[in-house]
């Protein structure tokens, strides 16, 4: 007889997490205690909770002329505006927005140093709201970047119950395309801003990965950035 053995691998659960899944576990075990209708009501947020927290890994591209996507999630515009540094340039904008749905953890987008890290007070409209995109409170990150010395700006922005953003990026430190940069909890919108006329690799509609849908090129020739690409597992 024959015995086929099948491997199954769970994400893990980002460090945030931990303290609404412990909270909605230990709910459901009172729940138990006074009704198995409570309790299983309470332990489907518990499950719902290790579901939006989880953590899983990427398979990240090698190349620090590569930007990629800051989180999973659809692209709903790409514009061109000016410069949220207030510096009279023209850059192109870059937004995606994130459902409950989609893995929450958001990625470093280029390979640089960290300039700056600002967090920036606002509103709490829907995330899927126009408004949302200029007025909605935001934690701001500046990236010049390793090729290039371009400034990267990524934004991470509230909506109406996402309403804490965790950033771990530090100002002065190194950054590295893919790796982990924060988390936003229970849905929201990105804003990645980059130099105008950089090539952009993605389309409005478009669904995007964290750390591994490549949105843009630091190197005018995307022929020549995406020869002998090799990748990691972050």
């Amino acid at each position: 007889m024959r015995y086929v053995v099948v491997y199954m691998s769970f994400p893990s659960i980002h460090r945030h997490g931990y303290p609404f899944i412990c909270l909605a576990f230990l709910c459901s075990c009172i729940g138990f205690a006074l009704s198995s209708s409570l309790g299983v009501i309470f332990a489907m947020i518990t499950a719902l909770c290790a579901y939006f927290f989880r953590d899983p890994i990427r398979v990240i591209p090698l190349n620090d002329a590569l930007v990629a996507s800051p989180a999973d999630g659809v692209v709903t515009s790409i514009v061109e505006v000016e410069s949220p540094l207030n510096d009279g340039k023209t850059v192109t904008r870059i937004s995606i927005f994130l459902s409950l749905f989609d893995v929450h953890v958001n990625r470093v987008p280029v390979s640089g140093v960290v300039k700056s890290v600002e967090h920036r007070p606002g509103s709490f409209s829907s995330a899927g709201s126009g408004g949302a995109v200029n007025e909605n409170e935001r934690v701001r990150a500046v990236i010049e970047s390793s090729v290039g010395g371009h400034c990267i700006v990524v934004e991470q922005i509230a909506g109406v119950l996402a309403r804490r953003i965790v950033c771990d990026l530090e100002s002065g430190k190194a950054a590295k395309l893919g790796s982990r940069m924060g988390i936003i909890r229970f849905g929201s919108r990105m804003n990645i801003y980059i130099p105008a006329g950089m090539p952009v690799s993605v389309a409005e509609g478009h669904t995007v990965v964290g750390g591994e849908t490549i949105i843009a090129s630091l190197d005018a020739d995307m022929a020549t950035v995406h020869k002998d690409l090799t990748f990691d597992k972050v």
